[in-house]
């Protein structure tokens, strides 16, 4: 493979005015830079990225904190944020937080603070306070997809609304003992985002004159076992049993049908069942969802990093960025039998 040594010696040049023509920093003369962009082709020279990184200040790396890779949710967000920034020629250095509290804490305190990143992506992650005043202080991009977090540029999705959409689809079809299958509020991962699909499972039943019963909301973690454990509960007493499960994930709502087929009940006819993601196996279960498009997500929030980056500031963005989603039915949902 060639040097830049070479290309500077067939051009006739310095190395130090062929790496100012192939940077575009700096004057060169448009002869000049034709000489040297001849001398590379005829080499093939290729730009070094650990060379040029050295001389821009830039590693063209963007770190990813990530809560969990082996779920469905995050991997598609991780998936968009990868595609946005291979498309601009960054690289991506993925932290894993599921190692537990020594891993958060060496995150943190070591890793990100070698700067060896240009940016940061943070995917449904709570930060404590000063882990964000830890990441403010870097001086780069950073950019959260869920949230909000103080100071941070957030994408998220209107979580009380979505949980809204997803309860007034039941309530539409003629149910009124709908279960809301939660997630568990003291997860590190998540903002809270349980308590506001909470809240918008809650608005929905008072606007229809329902009151909440606190028998037909159960937790669990956003996981098929998690929702199927909830759903037995909720379903193994007859006299007590909802017509209908608004599960707070896709995930959550397949362990919730498996439940209900297990325990010998027919979805919908005895139990209809809905979720929120859209999940690539939703079509498979004939799930009625809320979609939320996690892969745009990641897209969107690295396309916001990579315009920080390209501009050096992100002064007069908007903080909070809304996400679209919307409802999708399927063969899970259907009027109650009984009507």
């Amino acid at each position: 493979m060639a040097s830049i040594s070479e290309v500077a010696r067939l051009a006739g040049v310095s190395t130090a005015t062929v790496s100012r023509a192939l940077s575009g920093n700096g004057n060169v003369s448009p002869a000049t830079r034709t000489k040297v962009e001849r001398a590379v082709a005829e080499l093939d020279y290729v730009v070094s990225s650990t060379a040029s990184g050295l001389a821009s200040g830039r590693t063209r790396n963007v770190g990813v904190v990530i809560p969990f890779v082996n779920r469905w949710y995050f991997g598609q967000v991780l998936e968009g944020a990868q595609a946005a920034l291979r498309q601009s020629g960054y690289d991506l250095t993925l932290y894993n937080l599921s190692g537990g509290a020594d891993t958060r804490q060496s995150l943190f305190e070591d890793f990100l603070l070698r700067r060896r990143v240009d940016a940061v992506l943070t995917i449904c992650l709570k930060l404590r306070p000063h882990e964000i005043s830890t990441l403010l202080g870097l001086g780069k991009p950073l950019v959260a997809v869920g949230g909000p977090l103080p100071g941070v540029p957030t994408l998220s999705i209107d979580d009380v609304e979505v949980a809204r959409l997803a309860t007034e689809h039941l309530l539409a079809l003629g149910h009124t003992r709908i279960a809301l299958i939660g997630e568990n509020p003291e997860a590190e991962h998540e903002f809270s985002l349980s308590g506001d699909r909470l809240r918008g499972y809650q608005s929905a039943l008072a606007d229809a004159g329902l009151a909440p019963n606190p028998e037909l909301f159960h937790r669990a973690d956003y996981t098929i076992q998690g929702g199927y454990v909830a759903a037995k509960q909720l379903l193994g007493n007859p006299r007590q049993r909802p017509t209908a499960i608004f599960a707070a994930s896709d995930e959550m709502a397949i362990g919730a049908i498996l439940a209900a087929r297990d325990l010998g009940l027919a979805v919908p006819h005895d139990v209809s069942v809905i979720g929120v993601d859209d999940h690539e196996l939703a079509a498979f279960f004939g799930l009625s969802t809320v979609a939320q498009f996690p892969r745009d997500q990641g897209w969107r929030a690295a396309s916001m990093i990579l315009d920080d980056l390209a501009e050096g500031d992100d002064r007069g963005r908007d903080q909070d960025v809304r996400m679209p989603y919307e409802l999708v039915v399927r063969a899970s949902t259907a009027r109650p039998s009984t009507l």
